[in-house]
């Protein structure tokens, strides 16, 4: 049972990462926003945090197809449910009946459930939204840079997730007040605008417009092109001093993955450079000479 149970949550985490979506990227929300079960208003931990947190649903509360049923309400058709895992203490000697053996002696057994976030379902009353609600303003020239872009994506608001879809060419944000600061808030926009970037309509970057999956050298270099293109955006508006340590630590964890391949991290800089300078209307120089030879 434990090795299905792995599968099935190893899928998911999969499914999530080839979504384009960096899960512990998240510098918005609130603590109050931790997923929760809705009837024991329970926080999920660990593994179960991970897989909630990534969703892109507005409501912290899940419940299972039963408590649902037991609340009156429906999944709506079509919804899918997300595993979540639990241990289960069962009898050593008699695994397959899951009865207690003679000895009394008893080993965990790691089993899984699906739940629905509320969103999902109708006929529930919606506790009241506890979301973040810092009192932030806008920034005046990360303001003008993002509205000079030219062709510049449609940025929609609300919902916990940030991400870029090459598909629709729009970005998703979550809304400034949910985050942890100003500048946080205007350096995930640069990451989802550099991606932005790799769109055919602009500079048609390979990393982005190829099929891959995550950890591949294609994906792992799309997202240190988004990273150092949205560090140097906030160091040209500002705001590098609150933002660059993220980045730092950011791009070091992707090295980290690619055994710290020091030419990829050249080639992404040169691409990182003229996305950056695209976003700014400016002119390519030697970056773009660069960029072409290590292509």
């Amino acid at each position: 049972m434990s090795s299905k149970v792995y599968e099935v949550i190893n899928n998911r985490i999969m499914e999530i990462l080839e979504q384009g979506t960096i899960p512990w990227r998240k510098p918005w929300n609130a603590e109050s926003n931790m997923p929760k079960n809705l009837i024991s208003h329970k926080e999920y931990r660990g593994i179960n945090h991970f897989l909630l947190a990534c969703m892109p649903y507005e409501s912290p509360y899940w419940l299972t197809f039963k408590q649902v049923q037991d609340k009156g309400g429906n999944v709506r058709k079509g919804e899918k449910s997300v595993p979540v895992i639990f241990w289960k203490w069962i009898g050593g000697n008699d695994l397959d009946n899951m009865e207690n053996s003679d000895t009394g002696k008893k080993v965990p057994i790691l089993k899984y459930y699906n739940v629905f976030n509320l969103d999902q379902t109708e006929g529930i009353s919606m506790p009241e939204p506890k979301e973040a609600h810092n009192d932030h303003h806008t920034l005046v020239e990360p303001e003008r840079i993002v509205k000079d872009m030219p062709l510049k994506p449609d940025i929609r608001f609300g919902g916990n997730q940030a991400c870029y879809s090459p598909e629709h060419d729009f970005i998703q944000l979550p809304h400034l007040h949910t985050f942890e600061s100003p500048e946080e808030y205007y350096s995930t926009m640069f990451h989802e605008i550099i991606h932005a970037t790799g769109h055919t309509r602009r500079l048609g970057r390979r990393s982005l417009q190829e099929t891959s999956y995550f950890g591949s050298h294609e994906y792992s270099k799309e997202e240190l092109v988004a990273e150092m293109g949205a560090a140097f955006i906030c160091g040209l508006s500002g705001i590098e001093q609150r933002t660059i340590e993220n980045s730092a630590a950011y791009i070091q964890g992707w090295l980290r993955e690619l055994k710290n391949d020091k030419t990829l991290l050249i080639q992404a800089a040169a691409q990182a450079q003229k996305a950056a300078d695209y976003i700014l209307n400016r002119k390519g120089g030697e970056e773009e000479i660069i960029e072409d030879q290590a292509a």
